[in-house]
This record gives structure tokens, C-alpha cells and sequence, in this order.
């Protein structure tokens, strides 16, 4: 009986860990003739049936395969993990090739959502209307304001908003300006020099700020890269930006960490675990978390507890999050170099 709940439980954490397989943002690519099918009409009904009455979606959810059959009011919509963001750009598509109004309306008051949710300092929270919790901080976790700024972008930019009145159009390009202008105040110095930007920072003084007990004020090794490279993205880059971008990138080669990897294994009891091991030909990695000050690797457990080692942290935590990862590898590597090439930067 326990093997049956443990496989069961295993395959629902399968599913939902590949729900990005079936979010709306994975049809947004489909033909126009597809939109226009029974199939994609029913799919994009099904979206509009998880819409919550303030405009947004909620995360972790299959709101494409099947109709949203509760209380809309218990639906919280979020911009974390991809929601909300997925849901309108399949809208906009989904106008396009159809021309069904019930789709631009919805799009629209996702739209106007995200416009309202801005705070006036141009950070978004994770969840709005604001909760009392750490949801209400300025969110780069999981590339969330990231992801609002590229869909404002486009709809201010790009052809395929033009169904939009000028007006909104208007908007969204002043709060994309707005927003990148926080990201710029947000970036964390240290000795007068530049750095890069916590998981998340405080809605008023814009100071790093906790989110979960294991998740500290702190200087991001991973939600950093998001940031970087949505600067690098930007075509005419100001000096304020040119210099956010290359203090970022000189932190993370300072930080980067060579000579360890991380290992699963199995251990006495038999559960999968994981230890850093010695690696003199590991390419580089970065720490999830670096200290405010000394960019020292940090791990944190539940109880919140500062440590300096991977293997001090428990068996749920060292399995059940990425303390460790190669997210800045690829920047480095390939994306920064040839951004200061396309901007005829001088050499370093």
C-alpha cells in the first residue's frame, strides 16, 4: 500500500512539474487555422474560464486541457511561474486568428491587471491585489517581474498588439520604462561597486527582503541571470544600464565557484540524496544565495538558520531545492560577450 501512494505521489509531482507542457503559452505558436479549429476554440474557452474576476490566473494549474469548474473567487491569481503572462500572450493569438472579442476582452483585463499591479516605484508584487506576506515584495523569483516587462514590450513594440487602442499601447511603454529604472535602483553595490539584485527586495525602501524561511536577503546567483539578461535586451541601452550589466557580469565571474559538483546518491536508509563532491574538471557553478557583504554561499533549512556548508542543511532541503547551479555559465560564455561586440564596447 505505501509503494501504491508513493508512485502515485511521484507521478503526480510528474505532472505537475511538466505542466508547462500544456499551459496556454505552449499554444500560443499554433497556425492560425489551428485557433480557428474546434480545438483550439474549446482550449481558449477553457483558458477564460480560470480567469479571477481581478484579471489574472493562478499558477501551477492546467488552465488549457479543461474548463475551470469552481468558484472564480477562490482562483489567486499570480505572475509567478509563468502565470498570467502564459495565459495572455495565448489570448492575444488566439484574437488574432479569430477575431472572437471575448478573447481581446479578457486579454484587456489581464492587461489593465498587470498596469494596475505596478507600484509607483515600477516593481511588481507577486500576487495583487496585495497580500500581507512576503507576495507583496518587488519579485524577480522565478523571473516574474522579468516576464511582465518582456510581454509589456512587446505589446508596446510589436506588431502583433496592433489590435490595441494607442492608448494602451502607450502605457505598457511607460511602465516598461518605469520598471527598468527599478531594476536599476534595486541593484545591490557593495564597496561602491555593483553587484546584482536579490530574489526579491521591499516594496518601499527596495532593500533585499526575505521571502520564504529558506529564501534570505541576499544577492541571487540564479534570478541575477534573468535580470541581466533581460538589460542586455534592451536596443538602445543608456549608460545606467551598460553599467548595471557589466557590474553584474564582473560579480559573477568573481563568485563563480570551480572544482565541485553536486552528487545524487542513495544512502544507508536508501533515500536519494545529494552531497557536493570534488571536481577538478566541474565547470563553474553559483550558489543560489550569496551573503550581503562577503559573497559567501549561504544555505538556509526551514528554521532560517544562516550556514556556510551544503552538507549542514537537511535531507528535505538539500533535495528539495537548487542551493547550486550553472545558471550564469551560458551568460558569461556566449550572451555577454556578444552583447558588448553588438554595442562596440571596449575591450576589457
Amino acid at each position: 500500500m505505501k509503494l501504491q501512494l508513493t508512485v502515485i505521489c511521484v507521478l503526480c509531482l510528474l505532472l505537475l512539474s511538466s505542466s508547462d507542457a500544456t499551459v496556454p503559452s505552449q499554444y500560443a505558436k499554433q497556425s492560425t487555422e489551428w485557433f480557428q479549429s474546434e480545438e483550439g476554440r474549446r482550449i481558449a474557452d477553457n483558458v477564460l474560464t480560470w480567469q479571477t474576476p481581478h484579471g489574472s490566473w493562478p499558477k501551477n494549474r492546467d488552465t488549457a486541457s479543461e474548463p475551470f469548474d469552481g468558484n472564480v473567487d477562490d482562483l489567486h491569481g499570480t505572475f509567478d511561474n509563468s502565470a498570467t503572462i502564459g495565459e495572455l500572450r495565448f489570448l492575444a493569438r488566439a484574437f488574432r486568428a479569430t477575431n472572437v472579442p471575448r478573447y481581446r476582452d479578457a486579454f484587456l483585463k489581464g492587461l489593465s491587471h498587470i498596469l494596475e499591479a505596478q507600484y509607483p516605484n515600477g516593481g511588481w508584487p507577486q500576487y495583487y491585489p496585495l497580500s500581507k506576506g512576503y507576495h507583496r515584495h518587488i519579485t524577480f523569483n522565478d523571473n516574474a517581474m522579468v516576464r511582465i516587462l518582456e510581454l509589456l514590450r512587446d505589446v508596446s513594440e510589436s506588431s502583433d498588439y496592433g489590435f490595441l487602442e494607442t492608448a494602451y499601447r502607450t502605457q505598457a511603454k511607460a511602465a516598461v520604462t518605469k520598471g527598468i529604472d527599478c531594476i536599476l535602483r534595486t541593484q545591490i553595490k557593495q564597496d561602491g561597486k555593483l553587484t546584482a539584485w536579490c530574489a526579491q527586495h521591499d516594496e518601499k525602501t527596495l532593500a533585499p527582503a526575505w521571502a520564504r524561511s529558506y529564501e534570505p536577503p541576499s544577492i541571487s546567483g540564479a534570478e541575477s541571470v534573468g535580470v541581466v539578461r533581460f538589460l542586455m535586451s534592451v536596443e538602445e541601452p543608456t549608460p545606467e544600464i551598460i553599467a548595471a550589466v557589466e557590474g553584474a557580469a564582473e560579480w559573477f565571474r568573481s563568485v563563480a565557484i570551480h572544482g565541485i559538483r553536486l552528487e545524487k546518491f542513495t544512502d544507508a536508509d536508501g533515500q536519494t540524496d545529494k552531497r557536493v563532491v570534488t571536481d577538478p574538471d566541474a565547470g563553474p557553478i553559483w550558489g543560489r544565495f550569496y551573503e550581503i557583504g562577503s559573497n559567501r554561499p549561504i544555505f538556509l533549512d526551514r528554521d532560517s538558520v544562516v550556514r556556510y556548508a551544503f552538507s549542514e542543511l537537511g535531507q528535505e532541503r538539500r533535495n528539495g531545492y537548487a542551493y547550486y547551479g550553472s545558471w550564469a555559465n551560458r551568460l558569461l560564455a556566449d550572451a555577454y560577450p556578444q552583447w558588448r561586440e553588438k554595442h562596440k564596447l571596449p575591450k576589457e
